[in-house]
């Protein structure tokens, strides 16, 4: 697997929902529980409840993921009933339980699939998670159950950096260890994860499904470019 000694894993959009971009999963179950806002109003509710999130940090260290969907579905509800997307009689509690409820349970499966990979990755090599997150990201895998996999955590809102800052995955690279070519990045946003990674020397594999922000289409890259994290167990017996 590209000559590899370790790896370093993007949590969101990558272990999460193999690939598909958050506000495509959001989506999709906005439309499922019939929501009555068009797309373009969803995404700017979405982009909204990001930034708002940014400067006001409401998720707290013990906040499950559950808690987190009902946060930000809760943000993004009440900004949409603020601009008069939504009737101001809307109930947006029932919406937002609805609506976090179906996330969850998708991504309760895809997690079930990619357990697998990361124990098969865990076996064979040591896991470092680099994530842009809200401070809960030990809260989150352990109640997915997935802590045990990572030698060890860096997230954005603990150690103050963000991707796509490429200092983010030095972190990652020092927690390992390693040098930098001796070392996988696996995410699924090249903006983020593939482009800052390759350019402080770790070799990539694109996880590259749904996305949302124009990510680039040039086959070349990354090292590696995958549809679904399953395909990773051929790659780890290569």
């Amino acid at each position: 697997m590209l000559n590899i000694k370790g790896v370093i894993f993007d949590y969101g959009g990558t272990i999460d929902t193999n690939g598909k971009h958050w506000v495509e999963v959001l989506w999709d179950a906005y439309a499922a529980t019939g929501v009555p806002v068009s797309k373009q109003q969803f995404r700017d509710a979405y982009a909204y409840g990001e930034r708002w999130l940014s400067l006001y940090p409401m998720i707290l260290p013990q906040d499950n993921f559950k808690s987190v969907l009902l946060k930000k579905i809760s943000i993004q509800l009440t900004w949409l009933k603020n601009e008069r997307f939504l009737p101001g009689d809307c109930n947006t509690l029932e919406y937002s339980l609805a609506i976090s409820c179906q996330c969850y349970a998708f991504i309760l499966a895809v997690i079930e699939d990619a357990r697998p990979v990361l124990e098969e990755l865990a076996a064979a090599y040591p896991l470092v998670l680099v994530s842009n997150f809200y401070g809960n990201m030990e809260t989150v895998l352990e109640n997915f159950d997935l802590r045990h996999y990572f030698k060890a955590i860096v997230e954005s809102a603990i150690v103050g950096i963000r991707k796509p800052d490429p200092a983010i995955f030095a972190l990652g690279v020092e927690k390992l260890g390693m040098k930098p070519e001796e070392i996988v990045v696996i995410g699924d946003s090249y903006k983020k994860d593939i482009f800052p990674a390759g350019q402080i020397g770790c070799k990539t594999i694109w996880l590259k499904g749904a996305g949302w922000d124009g990510d680039s289409d040039d086959r070349q890259a990354a090292d590696i470019i995958i549809q679904d994290i399953k395909e990773l167990r051929m790659l780890i017996k290569q």
